[in-house]
């Protein structure tokens, strides 16, 4: 596969970037925090109306690539009409680029697909999940920044990404209500940070082009069985 026919993913992300900076959206990276204890009910995660999506660009923002990922399983915990604890699977070989997010002649989206999950990003045979664990979910802080439309907490998780926990918080719309939950949001993260490192050498042209943040969107919803 040609160099210049690479261009980075996003995780699981999941899944805001433009001009090779992250977007407005309030998203903090640090150190593997101790998982949320379950408390309330626990209601698993309807696998077939949730969806993680993943976008990316090249530096500049341009030539935005896209697509999806697939949860395993999941399961949230909820007490009266508050989130206390979740997490998520994801499998990392469902990998997928969407075919109109690749417009050049000279390029194939299922060569971008192979790519990604490759040793030179996912690595998915050696590392055929991800997941996501909540660590603590609060109010969201007013003069937060960039939030999606409707947010109303600051959700923080473990991310595990080829075998490597961060937790990452960010805002999101969690919604609890009548045995149901569901939790929105979109963040972007620096693949880096889980040393995902391909074209960040910036020794090639064709590499110093690829962007390093991943936008991460996911849509989660869980019921009562």
């Amino acid at each position: 596969m040609k160099k210049l026919s690479v261009f980075t993913l996003a995780a699981v992300t999941l899944f805001l970037t433009s001009c090779g900076k992250k977007s407005s959206t309030e998203t903090t990276t640090t150190e593997e925090q101790q998982v949320a204890e379950k408390t309330g009910d626990v209601l698993p995660v309807n696998l077939e109306t949730s969806k993680v999506d993943w976008k990316a660009f090249h530096k500049g923002g341009f030539a935005p690539r896209w697509g999806t990922l697939t949860l395993v399983s999941g399961e949230v915990s909820v007490e009266g009409e508050e989130l206390t604890a979740g997490e998520f699977v994801i499998d990392m070989k469902s990998i997928k680029v969407d075919p109109a997010s690749v417009t050049e002649k000279d390029k194939k989206y299922s060569e971008l697909e192979a790519h990604l999950k490759s040793g030179d990003f996912f690595d998915v045979e050696k590392n055929p999940t991800a997941d996501f664990k909540i660590t603590k979910v609060a109010a969201l802080d007013p003069a937060a920044k960039g939030a999606i439309e409707g947010a109303n907490k600051t959700v923080s998780g473990n991310l595990t990404l080829k075998g490597k926990a961060l937790n990452v918080s960010f805002p999101a719309k969690v919604t609890i209500a009548d045995g149901n939950a569901s939790i929105q949001a979109k963040f972007t993260v620096n693949r880096t940070d889980w040393d995902i490192k391909f074209g960040t050498t910036e020794t090639d042209p064709a590499e110093w082009m690829i962007s390093k943040d991943i936008e991460i969107g996911i849509d989660v919803n869980a019921a009562k069985k």
